[in-house]
C-alpha cells in the first residue's frame, strides 16, 4: 500500500501527547514517508520548548509544501493563556477545527493518507453527542459499519459493540453485525498486511450459558460462525471469556472478537500494555490512535510511556 503522509491531530490541547510526540521525534529523525501535524503550532513549540524537547517545526499552508523528514504542521488558531492547564470544554471548537482540517486533507484519498488523532477527551470533546472518536469520525465521513481493531501483531482484538452501557450489549449484536465485521477484518489484513488470520469468538454469556429463555450464543453467536465457516473462514467459538485469554489458547489465534468493549480491551491491555493500537476500520481512510489517554495530571512531568506512539508509527512504516 503506498502511503504517503501521516496526518497527527495533537488532539486535546491540554494531554501528554506533546510530551509523547516530543520524544518520538528526538529519538527518531528518519521516516518513510511524511509527517504533517495538525494543532496550534505555538503552544506545541513552548510545550516542547519546556519539557527540553527542541525539535525544529516548520509551518507550511498546504500538503504541496510538506517536505520529508521534518516536522511540518498546519497552525490551527486556538487562544489559550497557558502552556499546560486543565481539560476543558472549551477547547472543543480547536478540536473540532482540527479533525475538520485533517479530514479535508485527505477527503477521498485513501491511498496516501493515514490518520493519527491524539488522545480527546469523551467527557469534553464528545459530551452526549457521539459515544466516541470512532463514531465521530463514521458521522463526520458519512460512514457505516465503522469497526474497533485494537492491534498487535502477536494478538488482536475487535470489540462487536464499543462505547455503551452494559445493560444495552445483548440488545446490540447480531448475526449480521458479526458477519459483518469479521469480514471488514479480513478484508484489512489480507489489504494492508498481506496475512490470512484464524479468527475466535467470544460468548457473551458467563461460561456461554445463560438461564434466560434466549441464548445469544445459540440464536446469534453460533449461526454467525457457520455462515462464516461456509464462506471458507477459520474461525472458531463461541468460547468462555473468563478462561480463553490463556496462554494456550491465545497462541493459536490471531484475533478475538468479543461482545462487548472491556471483554476484549481488558485482557489485551494487560497482555501487551502500551504495545497495541486502535485502528478504525470502514472509514474512507486508516485512523490509528495510539493507546494515550490525555492523562493531564501528568502535564510537564516528562514521564509519560510513549510506547503506543512508537508502536503506530512502525506500524505505519511499513504499510
Amino acid at each position: 500500500m503506498n502511503i504517503k503522509f501521516i496526518i497527527i491531530i495533537l488532539g486535546e490541547p491540554y494531554s501528554t501527547f506533546s510530551e509523547i510526540v516530543g520524544k518520538y521525534f528526538t529519538d527518531i529523525k528518519i521516516h518513510k514517508k511524511i509527517i504533517v501535524i495538525i494543532g496550534n503550532k505555538s503552544l506545541f513549540e513552548k510545550q516542547l520548548n519546556k519539557l527540553r524537547y527542541n525539535l525544529d517545526i516548520k509551518e507550511i499552508e498546504s500538503l504541496k509544501e510538506a517536505k520529508k523528514n521534518t516536522l511540518n504542521i498546519i497552525n490551527v488558531d486556538f487562544q489559550y493563556k497557558k502552556i499546560f492547564g486543565n481539560i476543558s470544554i472549551k477547547s472543543r471548537k480547536y478540536i473540532e477545527n482540527c479533525f475538520d482540517l485533517s479530514l479535508n486533507l485527505i477527503r477521498n484519498q485513501e491511498a496516501k493518507y493515514i490518520l493519527i488523532n491524539g488522545p480527546i477527551s469523551k467527557k469534553s470533546f464528545l459530551s452526549k453527542r457521539f459515544l466516541g472518536i470512532t463514531e465521530y469520525l463514521s458521522s463526520k465521513t458519512k460512514s457505516k459499519n465503522e469497526v474497533m481493531l485494537i492491534y498487535n501483531k502477536d494478538l488482536s482484538v475487535t470489540p462487536l459493540t464499543t462505547h455503551i452501557p452494559i445493560k444495552f450489549v445483548s440488545k446490540n449484536i447480531s448475526k449480521k453485525k458479526i458477519i459483518d465485521n469479521i469480514q471488514s477484518i479480513i478484508t484489512f489484513y489480507k489489504k494492508y498486511l498481506k496475512k490470512k488470520i484464524k479468527i475466535a469468538v467470544l460468548g457473551l454469556n458467563p461460561h456461554c450459558e445463560t438461564i434466560d429463555k434466549f441464548s445469544e450464543e445459540e440464536h446469534i453467536i453460533k449461526p454467525a460462525i457457520k455462515n462464516l465457516k461456509n464462506k471458507g473462514v477459520d474461525i472458531n467459538g463461541p468460547f468462555s471469556a473468563d478462561t480463553f485469554f490463556l496462554n494456550e489458547n491465545i497462541k493459536k489465534y490471531d484475533l478475538v472478537m468479543g461482545m462487548y468493549h472491556d471483554q476484549v480491551l481488558t485482557p489485551i491491555k494487560t497482555l501487551f500494555k502500551f504495545n497495541a493500537i486502535n485502528i478504525t476500520i470502514g472509514l474512507p481512510f486508516i485512523r490509528i490512535s495510539p493507546d494515550h489517554g490525555p492523562n493531564f495530571r501528568m502535564l510537564g512531568m516528562n514521564k509519560s510511556n510513549p510506547s503506543s506512539f512508537y508502536y503506530a508509527m512502525k506500524f505505519i512504516e511499513k504499510l
